[in-house]
């Protein structure tokens, strides 16, 4: 008789679910490539919080950047860490909230979190082009941009196909090219440091809906990496600990070159846009400075928006493993990568990609704030009803700490929704409106028997379960 361990009703492990051995061929992801899929998850490098000073000045900027992460970061890496190794699979996040709240809502967290994502990987080639624009103006639009927008699609999206581990090795090697021209920046620019520029502030003229978009945009997304975690060796371990590593490496990647660009150079806050970075190179070290930033650009928004592609689309694989999807999404390439999933995330990029920068970061960070309040209603509500299920990593908190942890986030993510423009709340609510009608919708399919939707033998169950009957 197959041995069973029960997760106090809410994940039951059966014995006789073991992954298939093609599936167990597949090359799993170590401690060091998760912890720059983490990273560029997360934030890829400096690239796009120069809005923080021009929104609010020096010295909230850096403040912004050095405290937000224990309000936010810190937390939201934390639950990750506890209910990624709790549910090591690649369903991630759409696994806890059906866990904890039931498979529709499930359903909508997947919804949200999956166009949130796709929205927020269309700025990868937007922020490049932002960038090469100041060495090539013909990229600021018309045709030409969007080919570039195009052919930069189709390269990455070919990238993504060749499996997670190409991905992951990848993402180290960029991340280091990316990161070097501001460690030389900082060493070249020490002489011109005035550390009272730091210091200016001017608290009657702060836009406070772009401060906290750009700052909540750039520290946001650490859950992402839960829908890879069935692609990750030894989750238990391994996740907590590359998460660990990667909030440093985000918050000094940050910090510090804010720290060199408002030191070394007068402040002029309405220069400071997605872009400036590489002037304030060309003004500190000169035009070869400022070209290998542009270069760091490039290749950093070619990896945020391979691995968030790839966080895309794996979920979807998990969705459709759970009986959410139909089960053509969770059918593999032969490089072990979910083939439709990153059709259908690619197809998504190119049609967003006429919106402005600060449009995207709105609209994703609207539909991300509700994804998260579910996720952490889920955590929440599982520490509740099942505080001795097996957690391989728990959070040192009792369920009192645990309701005062998530406050300061959740207050935050109601202040994000609220100080969204009419336009960005009215298009990412006709969104939400669309997962609530899908679902029924795609359940409706199912019983026609349009479309075949299954459950994957080689998962764990957990209840309540999404399908009763519907086994392959």
């Amino acid at each position: 008789m197959p041995e069973s361990r029960d997760y106090g009703d809410s994940y039951t492990l059966l014995g006789d679910h073991h992954p298939s051995p093609k599936l167990e061929r597949l090359q799993k992801v170590s401690i060091i490539p998760l912890v720059f899929l983490i990273f560029y998850e997360v934030s890829g490098g400096p690239f796009g919080i120069e809005d923080s000073v021009k929104a609010a000045g020096p010295l909230l900027a850096l403040l912004g950047f050095l405290l937000f992460p224990f309000v936010w970061s810190i937390p939201e890496a934390l639950i990750t860490a506890e209910m990624g190794t709790m549910f090591p699979e690649n369903g991630g996040y759409v696994v806890w909230v059906s866990s904890a709240l039931g498979p529709y809502w499930g359903f909508q967290q997947g919804w949200m979190k999956w166009l949130s994502g796709v929205i927020d990987n269309a700025l990868y080639p937007v922020l490049f082009l932002d960038y090469l624009k100041s060495a090539v103006p013909s990229m600021a639009d018309g045709p030409s941009r969007m080919a570039v927008i195009l052919m930069l699609t189709i390269t990455l999206t070919y990238m993504n196909y060749r499996g997670l581990s190409i991905v992951g090795w990848v993402a180290i090697l960029l991340g280091i090219f990316s990161l070097l021209p501001f460690l030389v920046m900082g060493v070249i620019s020490i002489p011109r440091l005035e550390p009272s520029r730091w210091l200016q502030a001017d608290l009657t003229n702060v836009d406070w809906g772009l401060y906290l978009n750009t700052l909540f945009w750039n520290l946001n997304y650490w859950d992402s990496i839960s829908t890879l975690t069935g692609e990750v060796d030894d989750p238990g371990k391994t996740l907590p600990r590359a998460l660990f590593f990667a909030v440093l490496l985000v918050v000094t990647s940050y910090f510090v070159p804010l720290l060199v660009g408002t030191g070394a150079v007068l402040v002029d806050r309405s220069q400071w846009s997605d872009g400036y970075f590489s002037t304030i190179a060309s003004i500190v070290g000169g035009i070869w400075l400022r070209t290998w930033i542009q270069g760091a650009s490039a290749l950093s928004n070619m990896g945020m928006f391979v691995v968030e592609m790839s966080s895309d689309s794996f979920q979807l694989l998990g969705m459709a493993e759970r009986g959410m999807l139909p089960e053509f999404f969770a059918k593999r390439s032969r490089y072990g990568t979910p083939l439709m999933g990153i059709m259908f995330s690619a197809s998504g990029v190119v049609l967003l990609s006429w919106m402005s920068f600060q449009e995207i970061v709105a609209a994703e960070n609207f539909l991300y704030c509700f994804g998260m309040i579910m996720e952490f209603a889920a955590f929440l509500k599982l520490r509740f009803k099942h505080p001795a299920a097996e957690r391989p990593y728990k959070i040192p908190l009792g369920t009192a700490g645990s309701v005062l942890m998530c406050l300061p986030p959740t207050v935050l993510l109601l202040t994000v929704v609220a100080l969204a423009s009419g336009k960005v709340m009215a298009l990412s609510l006709i969104a939400v409106a669309v997962g609530l009608v899908l679902e029924p919708f795609l359940r409706y399919i199912e019983k026609r028997r349009w479309l075949r939707f299954s459950i994957s033998p080689n998962l764990p169950e957990f209840y309540p379960v999404y399908h009763q009957c519907n086994e392959p």
